[in-house]
């Protein structure tokens, strides 16, 4: 006959055995669980050879490095526009033609001007104008025939007066003629070279140089109305449109030379002191992604301004522009290199920690953290290069998952 066991019967007879097996379960999961919770879970990185730089970054504006704005000089219209943005020009083009009819006859005016102060300028160093001057040269002809008569005249009543044959009333009388004929010829003489005094001449004179001004200010007024480039260039606005009213003063056109560009870069106020001249500098700009365009820090910051909410320094310097891609006036980024160190050993920046001045990371060994003193050297916004106190691999702990702090000879495991 099969042997029956009442598993039931059984363990209603042996209760207290029943017990002591789950006790004792449950000693061991809670051993289990309590052995577990002694190490903190923790995120690990291992230290690695790589190329590691130190960049200051920032944001610059592009200028024109020569630059040409042309302003319209009177209220007036834009009769012609002979040029598109983005065009390369020649010197001497001509790229803007205004409404010039005014400004053509005041030119005219004062041209008049200056032909009539300087007729006048003329006379006043001749001794008058050619007519008066032809006149009064006539008359110093004849007025010297009459001396040089009353001359022989005297002489021969001298000679005949030493003869007997010439009373002392005669020749006095000659004498006196030659006086007056002298008198008139010196007059004459005397006003032919001083025409004019020194305050007519000075008038005269400053007549003719406002004029000159008046005539300058309009040629000028007519070339601006005429506008022409003055270099070769790119020209990069034109902020009107053809047949519109403009008021003076107003931008007309802009023209720049390209081929390289001023950048002027803003340092915050606490990164100036790691620029250095001669450090590389690497600009990129959003609309063209992957280009980069490169120059060097010339000069370092001497003076601090306040540039919208922040204290900086500004950097200028020169970037070839040779394919005319970079415009003015764009806002670019800027990465200056303080720093370059190649095929280094490195660690995240969430593993190194300093404490009385001294710097450590916690390396895992097995599964218990070990403190390890370490010099650094440059760092960027993720990694930090590790001179001294740390080998290839080494396993180091960044951050613990329950926030619980590090500290040397904790427990931890790590996870990922």
């Amino acid at each position: 006959m099969p042997l029956i066991i009442n598993s039931g019967g059984f363990w209603h007879r042996h209760r207290w055995l029943l017990g002591t097996l789950l006790v004792a379960a449950a000693v061991v999961l809670l051993a289990s669980f309590m052995s577990r919770g002694d190490s903190v879970p923790v995120r690990a990185a291992a230290a690695q050879r790589m190329n590691i730089r130190s960049v200051v970054s920032t944001n610059g504006k592009v200028e024109p490095l020569q630059n040409f704005e042309a302003h319209a000089p009177v209220g007036t219209t834009v009769n012609t526009i002979l040029v598109k943005e983005g065009q390369h020009v020649k010197r001497g083009q001509l790229l803007v033609k205004m409404n010039d009819t005014d400004a053509r006859s005041e030119a005219a005016r004062a041209l008049a001007q200056v032909r009539t102060a300087q007729a006048e300028g003329s006379a006043t160093q001749n001794g008058g104008n050619r007519e008066e001057v032809l006149t009064l040269d006539s008359q110093i002809v004849k007025a010297r025939a009459s001396r040089d008569t009353a001359q022989r005249n005297y002489d021969a009543l001298q000679r005949l007066q030493q003869d007997g044959a010439a009373s002392a009333g005669e020749v006095k009388a000659a004498n006196d003629q030659l006086q007056r004929a002298n008198a008139d010829l010196n007059l004459l003489e005397q006003k032919k070279k001083e025409r004019y005094s020194e305050p007519e001449i000075a008038r005269v004179q400053a007549q003719k140089t406002e004029a000159e001004a008046a005539y300058a200010a309009a040629e000028d007024r007519l070339n601006q109305l005429n506008v022409r480039a003055p270099f070769d260039g790119v020209v990069y606005s034109i902020p009107v449109l053809q047949g519109a009213y403009v008021n003076p003063g107003d931008l007309v056109l802009q023209e720049a030379d390209l081929s390289k560009v001023r950048v002027r870069a803003f340092v915050d106020e606490p990164d100036i002191a790691r620029l250095a001249p001669g450090d590389p500098i690497e600009v990129t700009w959003d609309a063209m992604p992957g280009r980069v365009w490169h120059s060097t820090v010339s000069t370092v910051p001497a003076v601090i301004k306040l540039h919208n909410t922040r204290n900086v320094g500004e950097t200028i310097f020169i970037v070839d522009n040779s394919d005319f891609r970079l415009l003015p006036n764009v806002n670019v980024d800027v990465n200056v290199v303080t720093a370059e160190h190649k095929d280094v050993l490195t660690v995240p920046r969430e593993a190194v920690h300093q404490e009385d001045s001294q710097t450590f990371v916690y390396e895992i060994q097995g599964e218990m953290l070990q403190r390890r003193d370490v010099k650094t050297s440059i760092s960027n916004l993720t990694q930090v290069e590790v001179t001294s106190g740390l080998t290839e691999n080494a396993l180091v702990a960044l951050t613990s998952i329950n926030s619980k702090p590090l500290r040397n000879g904790l427990a931890v495991r790590v996870v990922h």
